[in-house]
C-alpha cells in the first residue's frame, strides 16, 4: 500500500504487489508479472515495447524502483523510470538507461518544467546494470530534486528562488517503459534485432509519496511527510562528497556546460 504520512522511512523487505500501486498502460502482451506479482518483466521486440504507470498522482515524495536493464547488445533500446504530469506544458523528471553492447552504460537524466526540457546530464555507470537489480530513486520536495543510484546521489537540482530557477510544480504520475529509441539514444548505431527480445525487470512497488486528488500541490509540502523534513532539504556532508566524486569521475555530459546553458538560470554562477 502507499505510505502517506510517515515521519520517517520504514526499512523493510518490500512485499508490495505490482497491482497495488501500478497498472500496465501499453504493450500488455509484452508485460509479464513474476514472483507472486512482486516483479514485472517488460519486453521490446520489433512489434512493440511496453510501459506501466502509477494509479495515483503525487506532489512530492521519494520515488524508488529496483531495475535490471536488458543484456546482450541492446543498442537503441531505452529503459526508463520517471515522473510526468499530464498537462500540455508538462513537468517531467527522467531516469533513462541507454542500451549498449556491453558496459559502460549511460544513465541519462532530464527535467522538463512547464514544457521546457533540455536539462540533460549523462553519467557512465560504475557497474553493469544488466547483471543484477540496482536501486534507483528520485527525491522530489519543494527544496530539491535528487537522483540516487544505490543511495549515491548522482544529480541535484535545487529550487533556488533567488536565481528564479524554474521548478516542477504539477502533480505527476510515476511511469516506466522499454521502447526503441535508435534515433537519438544510440550515437548513430543501429539496433541489432537478432538480439531481440530485450527484457527489462522491475521490482519494489511501494510508493513513498503524497497522493493528490486535486491540483493543490502545497499540501504535499507539509512537514508531516518525512521526505519534507529538514534533513532532506540539502545533501549531508557524506552525500556531498559522494556527489562530487560522481561528477568528477563519471559525468560525461552536462547541459550547463553546453552552448545552450545561457537559457537556464540554474546554470548561472
Amino acid at each position: 500500500m502507499t505510505r502517506l504520512a510517515c515521519m520517517t522511512p520504514v526499512l523493510r523487505a518490500d512485499t508490495t504487489s505490482f497491482n497495488d500501486n501500478y497498472h500496465v498502460t501499453w504493450g500488455h502482451d509484452h508485460a509479464l508479472l513474476l514472483n507472486q506479482d512482486r516483479e514485472i518483466q517488460l519486453t521490446l521486440d520489433q512489434k512493440s515495447g511496453a510501459g506501466f504507470e502509477s494509479k495515483m498522482r503525487y506532489g512530492s515524495g521519494l520515488f524508488h524502483i529496483r531495475m535490471k536493464i536488458p543484456d546482450k547488445n541492446s543498442t537503441g533500446v531505452l529503459t526508463s523510470f520517471y515522473l510526468a504530469s499530464r498537462s500540455s506544458h508538462h513537468d517531467e523528471i527522467d531516469l533513462e538507461f541507454l542500451g549498449n553492447n556491453g558496459p559502460p552504460y549511460k544513465l541519462h537524466t532530464n527535467l522538463y518544467i512547464n514544457g521546457q526540457g533540455g536539462r540533460e546530464q549523462q553519467i557512465l555507470l560504475w557497474f553493469d546494470p544488466t547483471k543484477d537489480f540496482h536501486s534507483y530513486k528520485i527525491l522530489w520536495n519543494e527544496h530539491q530534486i535528487v537522483f540516487f543510484v544505490d543511495n549515491v546521489p548522482i544529480r541535484v537540482y535545487r529550487n533556488n528562488i533567488r536565481k528564479k530557477v524554474s521548478f516542477p510544480s504539477q502533480p505527476m504520475h510515476i511511469f516506466a517503459s522499454i521502447w526503441h529509441a535508435e534515433g537519438w539514444a544510440s550515437d548513430g548505431r543501429k539496433t541489432d534485432w537478432h538480439q531481440a527480445p530485450f527484457h527489462a525487470h522491475y521490482q519494489d512497488f511501494h510508493v513513498d509519496g503524497c497522493v493528490l486528488q486535486d491540483h493543490n500541490i502545497r499540501e504535499c509540502h507539509s512537514p508531516k511527510f518525512w521526505w519534507n523534513a529538514e534533513k532532506y532539504r540539502k545533501l549531508n556532508p557524506d552525500q556531498e562528497r559522494e556527489y562530487r566524486n560522481v561528477r568528477k569521475k563519471h559525468l560525461v555530459y552536462d547541459y550547463c556546460s553546453s552552448k545552450s546553458s545561457s537559457h537556464y538560470s540554474e546554470c548561472h554562477k
